[in-house]
């Protein structure tokens, strides 16, 4: 397979290093390291951005690693380390090509990885159930939950079981039902044992080993860690980031273009759900201070599972069963399903609650059983060990990134994606703001246009040196001005320079205008959406009084 791989890439190789030194010499943030190879062409490689290196100081608390060019049997033997961001929106920790898969591959692979997020070790990983990576797994992150890709395990047990799946159709849907349906362990056990007596494979070698392994697959012996996901059915290691870029025919010269475009569709797609986030309020469904409480802090597809939890309490009740000083047992079920009873126990005076479902150690998200008991104790907003930073509008501020950035050198502080990310976050802020009136936005309008012109003055100021990385063509230039009379050649540079700062604070300009149109934009559509159904509204009631 090595030699497969290897002739594969051909000269690939260096087109990719090529392009990862180009991006280390653009930015110092950006780390890229190979493995055991002295001409750099055969050797593991792994990189992650400034970008990648941020977002795991947020959201490195659930990672996937993605290995499916194995499995997939790629052309490109492409793997990818990945979490989800504050919106359940795929986010990249880093990238590799595995070349060569000894058994000390993942190990390095492993440790260089977890070098590059500063050596923060997530609180979970799902993987491919592979012996190799789960030995480097133990090895390099002791402290983490390994689990399984279900996914891969469904996938893998087809294929074992092929004339099982061609003999007996239903066995696909009852073995997933077995999986994915029970809600306790005991269920679990029960729908097993039932599963193999019906279809007769009590002494299938695969399903055994694979029951062997129950604790680090089958999802409900995994509740009690954090994976980041919204239901107990949710597609684990599913998150692919490169979904639609790189499949089995993607080519090594065509991967750092596909790379490329997957990073710009999710970088877009994230701006997207943050502007959706920050200026379409959020329906509400109770008069609950809760649900305002909710709305106001979780971006919002995180705030609409949490209403999904908090409606569902209207149906279900919460009965007390042991009240122990401080600490209330009750059971809470829907009506008419007292058999699925959840047991919640809470703490009046520490404003705690467990649940035996354990949707929030699991999800981030509290559930509707502890939000029954909340309800019934009168708790009218939400605790704050309930509310996952990870999961607010808020999650990429903080002393997060300044922790990464204190591990690193003090170039890598000052490198362009940490400082782009930076401004466009106060950007977006500055939109937001600026458009909620015509007094604002003219103000706003006068603000921008200053700091355009204070922006290119210390660009003009700035080019003799002090980012040697971005000016260093420009900073030679001036120097050489300062020694004496220019020469007509030096002028024509000049203004050349001078014609390139004015187009460029023209187009900052263009760019901002068109923020706030865009803002002015959406804001019509809604107002139009809302006299839209106040209109509808309006001619139902007309209709029935017609009818009346």
């Amino acid at each position: 397979m090595n030699a497969s791989r290897q002739r594969t890439l051909g000269g690939g190789g260096h087109h990719v290093l090529d392009y990862l030194k180009r991006m280390q010499a653009e930015n110092p943030a950006f780390f890229y390291a190979v493995q055991n190879d002295n001409d750099h062409s055969g050797g593991n490689i792994f990189w992650a951005d400034a970008t990648c290196r941020t977002n795991y100081s947020y959201f490195g608390d659930t990672v996937t690693f993605d290995t499916r060019y194995r499995t997939n049997q790629y052309r490109v033997p492409f793997a990818s380390f990945t979490g989800l961001n504050h919106h359940g929106q795929p986010v990249l920790f880093g990238c590799a090509l595995i070349l060569n898969e000894p058994e000390t591959s993942f190990i390095w692979l492993f440790q260089t990885w977890l070098h590059a997020m500063s050596g923060c070790q997530p609180v979970s990983i799902t993987t491919d159930p592979d012996r190799l990576i789960q030995i480097a797994v133990a090895q390099v992150l002791p402290e983490t939950r390994h689990r399984f890709c279900k996914w891969g395990i469904f996938r893998e047990t087809q294929e074992k079981l092929a004339q099982i799946y061609q003999s007996h159709p239903t066995f696909e849907t009852e073995f997933q039902k077995c999986i994915n349906e029970p809600e306790t362990i005991d269920e679990f056990e029960s729908s097993w044992q039932s599963l193999l007596e019906r279809y007769y494979v009590m002494d299938n070698e695969w399903l055994q080993s694979m029951y062997n392994a129950r604790q680090q697959w089958v999802p409900v012996y995994m509740r009690d860690t954090f994976f980041g996901e919204f239901s107990i059915t949710d597609r684990s290691g599913g998150h692919s980031f490169f979904d639609g870029y790189v499949n089995a025919s993607t080519t090594i010269q065509m991967l750092i273009k596909q790379y490329e475009k997957a990073l710009a569709s999710w970088h877009e797609k994230e701006f997207k759900a943050d502007y959706d986030t920050t200026n379409c309020t959020p329906f509400l469904k109770t008069p609950s201070p809760m649900e305002k409480q909710a709305a106001n802090l979780y971006t919002r597809r995180v705030f609409m599972k949490f209403q999904e939890e908090l409606v569902e309490t209207l149906a279900n009740s919460a009965t007390k069963i042991d009240d122990a000083g401080a600490v209330t047992t009750y059971h809470v079920a829907k009506f008419g399903e007292d058999h699925k009873a959840r047991t919640v126990s809470f703490n009046s005076i520490e404003m705690k609650a467990s649940c035996s479902c354990q949707m929030f150690e699991y999800s981030g998200i509290i559930c509707r059983h502890i939000l029954a008991v909340f309800r019934a104790k009168n708790v009218l907003t939400l605790p704050s060990q309930y509310i996952l930073k990870r999961w607010t509008r808020n999650a990429k501020t903080g002393p997060a990134a300044d922790e990464l950035a204190s591990d690193m050198p003090n170039s890598d502080r000052e490198s362009l994606t940490v400082r782009y990310n930076n401004l466009r976050q106060e950007a977006i802020k500055y939109v937001e703001e600026g458009a909620k009136s015509i007094h604002v936005y003219n103000v706003a309008m006068d603000a921008l246009r200053e700091a355009a012109k204070k922006v290119t003055a210390a660009k003009n100021q700035g080019s003799g040196g002090t980012d040697s990385s971005t000016f260093i063509n420009g900073g030679s230039q001036d120097s050489r001005a300062a020694e004496g009379p220019q020469t007509p050649i030096h002028q024509s540079v000049d203004e050349k320079e001078k014609k390139i700062h004015e187009m460029t604070a023209e187009l900052e300009n263009i760019n901002q205008r068109c923020e706030v149109y865009r803002a002015n934009l959406l804001a019509v559509l809604r107002d139009m959406e809302e006299q839209k159904l106040k209109l509808s509204v309006k001619v139902q009631n007309a209709r029935l009084s017609l009818k009346e």
